[in-house]
């Protein structure tokens, strides 16, 4: 037996969630649509929380009057997919996102908190963020405690995305904001430590 599934654009997403078929009986979880598909994302836990919480103080800090900076909200990307990826360091633009969501060309960074959701972030979502383009994905790592910086976006000839460059930072070291070099994050201040 043939099994058909079936892919959803962005529009037909929108009004599935304009009509209430998105919506759980429990209205914490949250979908995202990857490549066509409706994905549930999984519950947060303490330590992402935790991750989350502190980054979000340190960012705002740093990129204040240089950069728009998005939680949680939906990028629109090609192959029919609106993540909401953690963070998104954004250009500035004049109507501060009114008349759409992001797109590639405004993105400078995109940032994924992970434990239990560690490789669908680095294979299913880091292979999508390379393949729309997009220049910097950073992937926290709570299982080892560490930050996963990747760099150079490129395809391969079957047309699947990566990222050329990654680059390890451990919990007491600081790393450059790839879009302000200037500005640096000590990830100390971000992750949790191993005692908590």
């Amino acid at each position: 037996m043939l099994v058909q599934t079936k892919r959803f654009t962005i529009a037909e997403y929108h009004r599935l969630d304009e009509l209430g078929f998105l919506q759980k009986s429990n209205h914490e979880e949250r979908t995202e649509l990857i490549r066509g598909e409706i994905a549930y994302m999984v519950a947060k836990g303490i330590r992402h929380t935790f991750c989350c919480r502190n980054l979000l103080d340190e960012l705002s800090t740093l990129i204040k009057g240089r950069a728009i900076l998005q939680c949680q909200d939906p990028i629109l990307l090609p192959t029919d997919s609106e993540p909401e990826p953690d963070f998104v360091i954004l250009r500035d633009r004049s109507d501060n996102y009114l008349t759409g969501h992001p797109t590639t060309d405004d993105i400078l960074l995109v940032i994924e908190i992970a434990d239990s959701s560690l490789n669908y972030d680095r294979e299913i979502k880091g292979a999508l963020y390379a393949e729309a383009g997009i220049e910097y994905y950073w992937l926290f790592n709570l299982i080892d405690n560490r930050l996963e910086a990747y760099s150079e976006p490129y395809r391969d000839a079957q047309g699947k995305g990566n990222y050329a460059q990654r680059k390890y930072v451990l919990s007491h070291q600081a790393i450059s904001l790839p879009p302000f070099p200037e500005l640096q994050i000590e990830l100390s201040k971000i992750l949790p430590s191993i005692t908590e």
